[in-house]
């Protein structure tokens, strides 16, 4: 968060001042106040500058670095997360576990590897976006971080899909390097 605050926005020139920007209740992160500025910022989370009444998503750009895009004062509760794993509880609960470490409860259908559109402010999954051809993602690890495009198809034995950007490149990218995105 100090990152963001000082060197993105330049809000702050300083620790002190990203602290003290902190500790006035002015930034917002996934619609939470921060503890401090050691937080840290992930992939697709939001940012809310209160004084300006400004939103931000932490998104990649082409060359796989970070960038804060602005987004509309309805986007804000809403994240993409990916299910990196799944299991069964007691009571035959279904819990995914999601790759920015939150463990949250399921009804709704949802294998490993495919996205979850989750509400913040609930804490509940809107929806499932699964893994599948014609699907758009965004490749967020690896040599082509940052590219996004649609899958047009799937090798689930050597867990690598083909996929076509924006720019009708192809290239192969391993599942667990992409996120599925609306």
């Amino acid at each position: 968060l100090l990152l963001i605050l000082r060197d993105m926005f330049k809000i702050a020139q300083n620790r002190k001042e990203a602290k003290r920007t902190i500790f006035l209740k002015q930034i917002l992160l996934n619609g939470r106040i921060p503890r401090d500025e050691k937080n840290s910022v992930l992939l697709f989370d939001t940012i809310s500058l209160i004084p300006a009444k400004k939103n931000y998503r932490v998104d990649l750009s082409e060359k796989g670095k970070f960038e804060l895009k602005e987004i509309s004062e309805g986007e804000i509760n809403r994240k993409t997360i990916k299910v990196v794993n799944k299991r069964i509880l007691k009571g035959k609960k279904i819990q995914l576990n999601l790759h920015d470490g939150r463990n949250l409860f399921s009804d709704i259908k949802c294998q490993v590897n495919d996205s979850v559109l989750v509400n913040l402010k609930e804490k509940k999954i809107e929806k499932c976006l699964p893994l599948r051809e014609n699907a758009g993602v965004v490749v967020f690890a690896g040599k082509h971080s940052g590219k996004r495009g649609k899958i047009k198809t799937i090798n689930s034995e050597k867990k690598i899909i083909e996929l076509e950007t924006d720019n009708k490149e192809k290239i192969n990218v391993l599942i667990k390097q992409i996120i599925v995105v609306e």
